[in-house]
């Protein structure tokens, strides 16, 4: 059995509280135990103060386009409820309205937009305000840009304006977006997207407006290319290759360079010579982020800006929570609502 003595993983890593079983056919020990009540002799009710000593977080891989991070020490709930706000709740910009001039291409107008709505804009959306429907467009909710390119011959036979791609498309300053952006000129953080392919004598000229939105409502808003999470993984003995070494003595090691490459996929439980010296867990409450940006965000801003989207969250419930307990004390605000039938149905007002 691999021993854990020269190991690089924290002491509480080992706890065997804080494992998820995997076996061949079903997981055990999913939910965790540690909650008061559950030990006697044991303190475990909330603590914000064990709270800060249990939570890590630790960036293992950042480049330019993505970033690599353990959260450790908060519960599944928690880690999923980031990766979404990544996914659907941090807002960008994107190409929403499309006013098409002329389009001789192959293309049809339809597809041709959906494709320009999918290209990432570099723009900052803190400048921005949200447009709703029925809103008149203006410099702060909006951003024009015009794509008109004309494929033709060059005096030598070649082929000019072949492809149409995302740095075709020339930003158009309305209001005071000039002075607000300075330096910085809108564009798409790729200018190598293919949007049309032309052939001599086929244009598209179009006019792109941009609105602040979130994922939610179009995958096109969406600021990360994939945002995952795994669990990461412990080995009592497992024979997975890179993971796990075994010396001419016959010892077993694990080489945790790896471990973070390890997917679990049981198929060690299903040889029979493997029975009874293969263990695999996993540790609850520590989670693997693999983030892939795009649009106007650097890797290492994404999880901060969906802290802020669950805060303001947070902030929502507790504010409509005071308010219904100030209700509650204070019949003068208003006459208290009906509590729950014998059936648990509950009057709503009109």
């Amino acid at each position: 059995m691999a021993s854990s003595s020269s190991s690089h993983l924290p002491p509480a890593a080992y706890n065997p509280r804080r494992h998820v079983g995997v076996h061949a056919e079903r997981v055990s020990d999913v939910a965790s135990t540690e909650f008061p009540g559950h030990y006697p002799g044991e303190d475990h009710s909330w603590s914000l103060a064990r709270f800060k000593d249990n939570l890590k977080v630790s960036v293992k891989r950042l480049s330019q386009r993505s970033i690599e991070f353990d959260l450790v020490g908060v519960d599944a709930s928690i880690a999923n409820a980031f990766r979404r706000i990544m996914l659907a709740e941090v807002p960008t910009i994107a190409i929403e309205d499309v006013f098409v001039w002329n389009n001789t291409s192959i293309i049809q107008d339809e597809v041709l937009a959906q494709r320009l709505g999918l290209i990432p804009l570099n723009v900052d959306p803190a400048l921005f305000t949200f447009r709703l429907p029925g809103d008149i467009p203006y410099d702060r909710n909006t951003l024009v840009f015009q794509l008109d390119v004309e494929c033709s011959r060059g005096p030598k036979g070649e082929i000019i304006n072949e492809y149409v791609t995302s740095g075709d498309l020339k930003w158009v300053p309305q209001g005071e977006q000039e002075s607000v952006f300075g330096d910085l000129i809108p564009a798409a953080t790729n200018k190598d997207i293919v949007i049309a392919k032309l052939r001599p004598g086929q244009v598209i000229n179009m006019e792109l407006h941009a609105i602040k939105g979130v994922g939610k409502e179009h995958a096109k808003w969406n600021p990360v290319a994939t945002a995952t999470y795994q669990l990461a993984q412990k080995f009592a003995s497992c024979f997975s290759a890179g993971v796990v070494k075994v010396d001419a003595d016959g010892e077993v090691s694990i080489d945790e360079r790896y471990l973070r490459t390890e997917t679990m996929s049981r198929e060690v439980l299903r040889h029979k010579e493997f029975e009874g010296c293969v263990e695999l867990k996993r540790i609850r409450d520590w989670f693997i982020y693999s983030v892939e940006a795009e649009g106007p965000y650097t890797p290492e801003a994404l999880f901060p800006e969906s802290i802020k989207v669950m805060r303001s969250k947070i902030a929502s419930i507790r504010s409509a929570a005071e308010a219904l307990l100030e209700d509650a004390q204070d019949p003068s605000r208003g006459a208290a609502a009906p509590g729950p039938d014998v059936d648990g149905d509950v009057e709503m007002g009109s």
